[in-house]
């Protein structure tokens, strides 16, 4: 039973590994790019070991044949011309063939960095909502790290082998067809069985360290993060453990893998040794008869040598390739998730004229099937210029009805249209139409210019300057010893909350956008700064479009509408002024809301 287990479970590794490669979207397709340098560096690398093979061959001729002691300097002179030309080409092809190869694999992983960050950025809030932040840290430096590998240490090391393999099997059919067979024997060892040996032991012990690699990475994110809060409540030595066992683990696994890879290695150099012995034997044997011959006795021991290090690579390499394949596991199921939720684009076109009316029509959202509808048939009609304020308990579907106006997601059912077209097909004016700030913003470590100008690249510092006094924040930056220049920190540390908020508001700002959505941006702040801020948000979108989600309902007075949403339904819709005098459940919120539990007052 056991054994029929094992050989199942290897068949099911062996399908597994032939479905990645097949369904591959990272590794393959650039692997077939650049095809003329590719075989540059193949035929490089075999250069370098046809020269290191031919210094050893020539060296050992030249010393057999000085042994003998030449009647003439020219009989030795080509040999000693031999032995220098490949002396030299040894270092200088191995240094083309690096250069070559690491421009080749430097190329490439920018091309895949690039195409991971589209990756992510083609539904970035759906991976924010449903990846752990290590697991895309995992992908972003473990991954990829490992395919610019995968190039470098094992595909490219793996063909120079096998050419190797190929023209010394050839080579030394010259001498010998019965020498070349038994080399050709002892070499597949080497290049097949060794290797698929190597690569059944590691796929378990790699398949361990990767997940708790992960997992580590995991932890120490998430400690990070709340790195406040442990030293708060005392328990720095308890954040400092954070993954240790995670790491004892790996270095266990670590371990293991470490001694087998000594005895692989051992097996691999004793098999040489057997070579050597059976050369120097049947060089005895078959050449000393005749003493011409006998001077390539010698050459033909120590070309063998230089195999050692062409060689002994393919096992590691292929011990290597289970870390490979689930790192091309991870970005190719990343990838199809996000896909898998992207709908093909419909025709785009140019609105070509001011924002006028944003309509929901009668729209309808739930996550996935059987899950819980957020909005079920809700319409609601918006003028430029207003100031829409969406209220309602949390998960009621506030932030989701913004991320339908971005065309982040899509409705089950109904439509979603700006100036009577459907937001669908404006996505390439999206950037133009609509400033977002979400609950939590990011500031980046570097300037506040730099960080406002994420909102508008070209923006000028005269630019700058405006949307900070828009946020009323001009004053206290021109206080700072280098203004603009000032560096922010990482997440705006050196900033309050209001402040940050503000400097994220003037990235908006400074677009100049006729629709500005605002996801709870006082959140965390207290009353008298909220309120500030919400005065200032105000003043500083007169024109604009403005919907914001809230919880609070005080400071509405602006609003020229609030929509109160419930199970899925718009509750209450109208002024605050209306209302308030006409709704007694918001009359009781709004009490609520400010502190005065005194109904009759």
């Amino acid at each position: 039973m056991g054994t029929s287990s094992n050989t199942s479970s290897r068949s099911s590794k062996r399908t597994n590994y032939l479905k990645l490669w097949h369904n591959d979207h990272w590794f393959w397709p650039f692997l077939k790019q650049n095809r003329v340098l590719l075989a540059l560096i193949f035929a490089l690398g075999t250069l370098t070991f046809i020269c290191a093979a031919g210094l050893m061959f020539t060296s050992g001729f030249l010393i057999s044949r000085s042994a003998r002691e030449p009647f003439n300097i020219f009989v030795v002179y080509v040999p000693i011309v031999l032995t220098r030309a490949f002396g030299i080409g040894r270092p200088v092809f191995k240094y083309l063939e690096r250069t070559r190869s690491h421009d080749w694999v430097l190329r490439v992983v920018s091309k895949l960095r690039v195409q991971l960050y589209r990756t992510l950025s083609k539904d970035a809030s759906f991976l924010s909502e449903h990846e752990r932040t290590g697991t895309v840290l995992s992908v972003l430096a473990d991954d990829l790290e490992h395919l610019e590998n995968f190039y470098l240490r094992t595909i490219f090391p793996t063909v120079v082998a096998y050419i190797m393999w190929v023209i010394v099997t050839i080579a030394v059919g010259v001498f010998s067809w019965a020498a070349s067979l038994l080399l050709f024997v002892l070499f597949a060892l080497i290049l097949i069985l060794i290797p698929l040996l190597s690569l059944a032991f590691s796929d378990g012990h790699y398949a361990l360290e990767k997940s708790k690699k992960q997992d580590e990475y995991t932890q120490v994110t998430e400690s990070y993060l709340g790195l406040s809060d442990w030293v708060i409540t005392h328990r720095e030595q308890e954040f400092a453990k954070i993954g240790q066992q995670e790491f004892d683990r790996i270095m266990d696994s670590q371990a293991q893998q470490q001694c087998f890879e000594r005895w692989r290695d051992f097996n691999i150099q004793l098999i040489f040794a057997v070579m050597a012995v059976v050369l120097v034997v049947g060089c005895q044997i078959f050449m000393t008869g005749n003493q011409s011959i006998a001077d390539y006795a010698a050459a033909v021991v120590l070309s063998l040598f230089p195999l050692v290090d062409c060689f002994i690579v393919v096992a590691q390499a292929c011990a290597e390739v289970p870390l490979y394949s689930d790192s091309l596991q991870h970005l190719n199921a990343l990838s199809e998730r996000v896909d898998a939720r992207q709908q093909e684009p419909g025709p785009q076109m140019s609105l070509g004229e001011p924002v006028q009316t944003i309509d929901i029509e009668d729209v309808t959202f739930a996550y996935g099937p059987g899950q819980v509808k957020l909005l079920d048939n809700v319409s609601l009609h918006i003028t430029a210029g207003q100031k829409i304020a969406l209220l309602g308990p949390s998960g009621e579907g506030k932030t989701t009805i913004l991320q339908l106006l971005l065309g982040d997601l899509q409705p089950n059912q109904g439509r979603i249209l700006v100036n009577g077209h459907p937001i669908a097909s404006l996505q390439d004016e999206r950037p133009q139409l609509f400033g977002y700030l979400n609950q939590q913003p990011f500031l980046f470590n570097t300037t506040i210019a730099s960080n406002i100008r994420l909102g508008k690249p070209q923006a000028s510092d005269s630019d700058i300057w405006q949307a900070l006094k828009a946020v009323q924040m001009d004053e206290y930056v021109r206080s700072l010893p280098k203004g603009l220049d000032t560096p922010v920190q990482e997440g705006g540390a050196r900033f309050s909350g209001g402040q940050r908020q503000r400097l994220a508001l003037a990235r908006i700002i400074v677009k100049n956008t006729p629709i500005i959505l605002l996801d709870e941006p006082t959140i965390g702040l207290d009353p008298v700064t909220e309120r500030q801020l919400m005065q200032m948000i105000l003043s500083a979108t007169e024109g604009r479009t403005l919907i914001w989600v809230t919880h609070h309902l005080q400071g509405l007075e602006e609003a020229d509408q609030v929509v109160f949403l419930e199970d899925g339904h718009i509750a209450m819709q109208g002024s605050p002024a209306e209302l308030y005098q006409n709704n007694p459940r918001f009359r009781q919120l709004y009490r609520l809301d400010v502190g005065d539990v005194n109904e009759g007052s």
